[in-house]
């Protein structure tokens, strides 16, 4: 009984040791990468995540759930405190329709129904060439590094929900990392 345990404690230890996307809470961080263009600084990223049961739940009783993705860049300084140089935020609202039978994701003044769940989450998970920086904001010659978060935010619930909120609704993830000259990410 104790080597079988033994055992899967290894392995599960093995597991986590592999090479992946960074993992928090539930989201797996598959790919983020920036690049420099004319028009500013781009920034793409894919996740990985599944609704837990609750708010799977939530969703099919007519509560809205809101995904934000935020990318800060900052300026390393010496003297003082890190300079935000610019900051960007995406909202995705994710909307059961049960006289449709759709599911719907708005994003600024944008709509997009889709007939499964899966199919809606696909386009939640990630975004290419989402500029975060202007060209102003950056120049060649500093130090920066960008922190990313993407989460399941949980203020946006209704106050009830909020007060007895299970792990289930705890989808987030964040990261911190350096540009490279070229601002790609390290």
């Amino acid at each position: 009984m104790f080597a079988r345990i033994a055992i899967a404690a290894f392995f599960a230890a093995l597991l986590a040791l592999l090479p992946g996307g960074a993992r928090a809470e539930g989201i797996e961080l598959a790919a983020l990468a920036a690049r420099k263009v004319d028009e500013g600084l781009e920034l793409s990223f894919t996740t990985r995540f599944e609704l837990s049961r609750a708010a799977d739940d939530a969703l099919h009783k007519g509560v809205p759930l809101y995904f934000v993705a935020e990318a800060t860049v900052l300026r390393n300084r010496w003297y003082w405190r890190d300079a935000r140089v610019a900051r960007a935020e995406r909202v995705w609202r994710l909307e059961w329709y049960a006289l449709l039978r759709q599911y719907r994701v708005s994003t600024g003044g944008l709509h997009q129904s889709f007939a499964t769940l899966d199919e809606a989450l696909t386009i939640m998970r990630g975004l290419s060439a989402w500029r975060i920086a202007e060209p102003k904001d950056i120049d060649d010659g500093g130090s920066y590094y960008l922190e990313f978060s993407y989460k399941l935010d949980v203020s946006q619930l209704p106050r009830p929900m909020q007060i007895g909120l299970q792990s289930g609704f705890a989808l987030s993830i964040e990261q911190k990392r350096n540009f490279a000259p070229d601002f790609s990410l390290r």
